[in-house]
């Protein structure tokens, strides 16, 4: 069906006289994750993933994914006539280097400009002058034949309550435009979906496990414009937004609208604000450029999130913890699948009476489908568990205290040397990022080594980044915090703060044989302040044990296991006193010094 839908495309552009046409996975708010109405690449080329861009001429389709994708790529397009383009390998072009290398003289380069970011669109608009192209960005050619386009998500509203949020509207507003003056903007143009529920502590449901809802927001100094979907707010909702000031205007009119401003300096992100809303902007308008201001003030969680999430952690290692406890006991006297696995986990987090959802489509990968790192259970390719090898679970929630993100592998029975080998070397990464004490000023960039390093040392690695920035009941993938050292943007630059969260999870990855990660969250505190400077460290706010039955202890150094021991303890004391008897004489043993 896909090849069939990519001469469908062909044909569409030799109507319009489009030579080069160019998609990505995104929606018009540069979102990681998108809902169905904009999953175009998967409908051309059969790849779901959550990174792709797609480029298609009248002989040639490339899609360019990272890392993290690879194998599912080869695998879902196979026979689609889209060839794969493996981001950051040797020898591969980017993106950018294939459409200028396919731009000459007279060539037409189309996309959705709602669909690119605003500096994407300039270094191709850049590369198009250069090489006497055009470019048009008021098409997007798959409306002609996508009749299977599900329509814009439209979900109901809901007010995040100050007891979770911990700080109001209204001061938080009041910070953004502090840097709206700051950067000596007149008004700051906020299309980030995350940002926007962020700051007006609204959430919604549009995208699926990110509750956020489709919206753009326009600041001055005195007023607050919200364009959204009128149907999504009830009668309350409209209430608290009158009552903070904020005015509600329909979604798609923010463009008209741009058009008619008085305001003479606007505050835009050009990462994230797609290319269109600048594009309608009056030339007289002065851009100022730089990082929406809301993306390191939600990073830096408040004292309410922290103390909710941190009690929120709790109960969901307990969720965890149960479901290992029920998988190991269960494993050869019941049948058991990816699937059912994944729905009994669902199970023992809907025990919490918060409970939201999922914070992402739960990964539960057996064996040899470990080794995709982002492989998705299916119920219609049902996997069934036995009582040997590994499963990877890679799973989360969101509650109204907080949102989580947590892997564990499991030992389900009999492992080989190799495995226990790989997985002990994934558990030194683990430990090392985990223990780290660091000066004030430090970055992601520079602690990343301290988890590949025992790997690097074996002549190992692993194609992501080590961690990412975790949302409070918004995206699990926050930035700008991470731990990654191959810095191409300023995410990694981003000095580490005391409130922010970051994932700490390495992994080894053999395709066709088994895959391996270990994940909990860290909360970055301040730690001893010494002649030197102030110190932090990190707060491991996962409560779950960490299967020893994989961990080979002569290849633990003494300082990594300590670590370990100290780490299963603390899970222990706080997690024995909530289980029935059974499980905490179970996990007594699971946590074990070693």
């Amino acid at each position: 069906m896909t090849g069939k839908n990519l001469k469908r495309l062909r044909l569409e552009m030799e109507k319009e006289g489009v030579d080069i046409y160019v998609m990505t996975l995104a929606d018009y708010h540069m979102s990681e994750y998108v809902g169905d109405y904009f999953k175009e690449i998967e409908y051309i080329s059969g790849f779901t993933g959550t990174n792709a861009t797609l480029i298609v001429t009248g002989d040639e389709a490339g899609l360019w994914t990272d890392g993290r994708y690879f194998i599912q790529a080869r695998e879902q397009m196979a026979g689609s006539g889209v060839k794969l383009y493996e981001m950051g390998t040797e020898g591969v072009p980017t993106s950018e280097e294939f459409i200028e290398s396919h731009l000459s003289e007279g060539k037409v380069l189309a996309f959705d400009g709602r669909l690119f970011s605003y500096s994407w669109y300039e270094k191709i608009e850049k590369k198009a002058d250069e090489k006497d192209a055009d470019i048009r960005t008021d098409i997007n050619l798959l409306d002609a034949f996508f009749k299977e386009r599900k329509p814009l998500p439209a979900e109901p509203v809901f007010v995040l309550e100050e007891k979770y949020a911990g700080k109001s509207v209204k001061d938080k507003l009041t910070d953004v435009r502090a840097k709206m003056t700051e950067y000596g903007a007149d008004a700051h143009l906020l299309t980030s979906l995350y940002d926007i529920a962020w700051l007006l502590n609204l959430r919604g449901n549009d995208i699926p496990s990110v509750p956020v809802f489709m919206s753009y927001l326009y600041i001055t100094q005195d007023s607050c414009l919200l364009y959204a979907q009128a149907q999504s707010f009830d009668v309350r909702t409209l209430e608290y937004l009158n009552e903070n000031g904020v005015r509600l205007l329909g979604y798609d009119s923010i463009y008209s609208d741009l058009r008619k401003i008085n305001e003479k300096s606007i505050l835009i992100d050009p990462d994230v604000v797609n290319s269109e809303l600048v594009n309608e902007l009056p030339s007289s308008v002065t851009l100022i450029r730089q990082q929406n201001p809301t993306l390191l003030m939600k990073a830096v969680k408040n004292a309410t999130e922290i103390k909710n999430t941190e009690e929120m952690h709790i109960d969901d290692g307990l969720a965890v913890t149960r479901f290992i406890y029920w998988l190991k006991h269960s494993i050869g006297k019941e049948e058991i699948t990816e699937m059912s696995a994944s729905d009994k986990l669902l199970e023992f987090r809907k025990a919490a009476d918060d409970f939201i959802e999922v914070s992402f489509d739960t990964i539960s990968a057996y064996k040899e489908n470990a080794a995709l790192m982002h492989y998705e259970p299916g119920h219609d390719h049902e996997v069934e568990l036995k009582p040997e090898g590994m499963l990877l679970v890679d799973s989360g929630g969101h509650y109204y205290r907080g949102t989580t993100d947590i892997t564990r592998t499991i030992v389900l029975g009999h492992v080989s040397e190799k495995e226990k080998k790989a997985y002990t070397q994934t558990l030194r990464s683990h430990l090392r990022l985990m223990k780290a004490k660091f000066p004030k000023g430090a970055c992601g960039a520079n602690l990343d080594i301290l988890a590949r390093g025992p790997m690097w040392d074996l002549g190992l690695d692993y194609r992501c980044g080590t961690g990412h920035g975790v949302g409070h009941i918004l995206n699990v993938h926050e930035g700008p915090n991470t731990f990654r050292w191959n810095v191409k943007n300023d995410e990694a630059r981003t000095e580490l703060q005391p409130g922010m969260i970051t994932t700490d999870e390495p992994g080894l990855y053999y395709e066709g044989e088994f895959g391996i990660r270990i994940e909990s969250e860290l909360l970055c505190v301040e730690d001893e302040k010494t002649e030197y400077g102030q110190f932090y460290s990190f707060k491991d706010l996962t409560y779950c044990p960490i299967d020893l039955d994989a961990v080979i202890p002569d290849m633990l150094t003494q300082y990594e296991r300590q670590a370990l021991n100290a780490y299963h303890a603390d899970v222990y004391e706080t997690l024995a006193p909530r289980l029935p008897k059974e499980e905490a004489a179970w996990l007594k043993e699971a946590t074990r010094a070693i």
